[in-house]
């Protein structure tokens, strides 16, 4: 449940100044590789090329990117999921606003594609080096664990994809801020307080960035998740294995975002589980139109945009799995939605039930309930009928169905 725009961003002529600028920027670069290298361990095996791109091309090359290489049906299938779940609004432009939110948050970038570094006009002042560290950090993990297919690999699943991308910015963030820490004479080595300072440099745009300050909570939060709670992973993992942890989270990689929220897990080797999805009459004329995962992460989010985040911190780690799938009937322009999830404890999905419920409320503008009994509930709400339920420690839910059909 997550938009992949591909940045193979190609650079352009810009104004003499510019590439001067760009000229200093990338000469810091062996330096600071040589650095990345001791502390990781992972050998930068030949240099890497370094260009410059302003706000306006990355914005203009991202809108014509996503008409060439994303398929428009994947797209409405993911920004359908998103309003069903009431993720976004119901006038929410998915891909236009994931584009205005990449382009603003850009101060640099390594294109693991074209295996080149690109900065911007806004990477400017003390705020180089930092920068640079981290796109290098990706380059040297690039060429030595083949970041673009690493990422190929993780599109099996959604939660999975998320938490291979907190594998690859959560390390890129960590030997950033251990850059930066043995520039003070530091180091995040048994260092806690300043681990926690810097995982959270990430966790809001200080009113810098009003197009992520005005974005819906779930773009805020998997935005931020894999360079603040992937750090948190990557130095678990460091803490445990030392410099072999950077390419330990490459070649046995977590499965679930819920292994990067909880290490432990990831450790033990404790992976989602699969509920089956409910299956109620629909009728003729359905065709599966997308289908997938939701992770601790996505739970996180719901419970946080409808329950409160202290129900959300409280409640989401007791998930165990998840899964969704979209059915469509293009002729009636119907959408059906099709939604599992399991708990650890009865008591756990009970109070997600009772949770869920509060969120069908609040996400439509009208909804009637029909029957309802302490395990399941029966109504109608924006979308069409639904049918909520709980049996034992999981919590389905069915909606869309078109009233009659039963």
């Amino acid at each position: 449940m997550r938009l992949k725009l591909t940045l193979l961003l190609a650079a352009a002529c810009t104004a003499a100044a510019a590439q001067d600028d760009s000229r200093a920027m990338c000469a810091q670069i062996p330096p600071i590789a040589q650095e990345l290298q001791q502390i990781s361990g992972m050998s930068l095996k030949h240099p890497v090329p370094c260009a410059y791109i302003d706000k306006q091309q990355i914005n203009q090359f991202l809108k014509k990117r996503v008409k060439e290489v994303t398929d428009p049906q994947e797209i409405r299938a993911e920004e359908l999921t998103l309003k069903m779940f009431g993720l976004v609004p119901p006038d929410f432009n998915l891909a236009e606003n994931t584009v205005d939110l990449l382009t603003e948050q850009a101060a640099a970038f390594y294109d693991y594609e074209k295996k080149k570094l690109f900065i911007t006009d806004t990477t400017q002042g003390s705020g180089q080096q930092p920068v640079l560290a981290h796109e290098l950090a990706h380059a040297i993990a690039d060429q030595n664990y083949n970041l673009g297919k690493f990422i190929r690999q993780g599109r099996k699943s959604d939660d999975g994809s998320t938490a291979r991308m907190a594998v690859m910015e959560g390390q890129a963030t960590w030997l950033m801020s251990e850059f930066l820490a043995r520039r003070m004479g530091q180091t995040l080595k048994n260092s806690p307080a300043m681990v926690a300072a810097m995982s959270t440099m990430s966790d809001s745009g200080g009113n810098q960035f009003p197009v992520f300050d005005n974005s819906p909570l779930y773009l805020r939060m998997t935005l931020v998740f894999p360079y603040t709670k992937g750090m948190l992973f990557q130095h678990a993992v460091y803490e445990r294995d030392g410099q072999r942890s950077f390419g330990e989270v490459f070649q046995k990689p977590p499965d679930s975002t819920q292994q990067i929220l909880h290490p432990e897990k990831y450790f033990a080797g404790i992976h989602p589980t699969e509920p089956e999805l409910p299956e109620p009459k629909l009728g003729k004329g359905y065709k599966a139109l997308v289908g997938g995962t939701l992770g601790e992460l996505d739970h996180q989010v719901m419970l946080e945009q409808y329950s409160g985040k202290q129900e959300a911190d409280e409640l989401a780690p007791h998930w165990r799995g998840s899964a969704f799938a979209l059915m469509e009937n293009a002729k009636k322009h119907q959408i059906v939605l099709l939604y599992a999830v399991e708990w650890d404890t009865e008591d756990a999905a009970r109070e997600y039930f009772a949770a869920y419920r509060r969120q069908m409320e609040k996400k439509w503008k009208h909804m009637q309930v029909s029957s309802e009994l302490p395990d399941a509930i029966d109504g109608t709400g924006d979308s069409g009928r639904f049918e909520l339920r709980r049996s034992g420690k999981i919590v389905t839910s069915s909606e869309g169905l078109e009233a009659g059909v039963r």
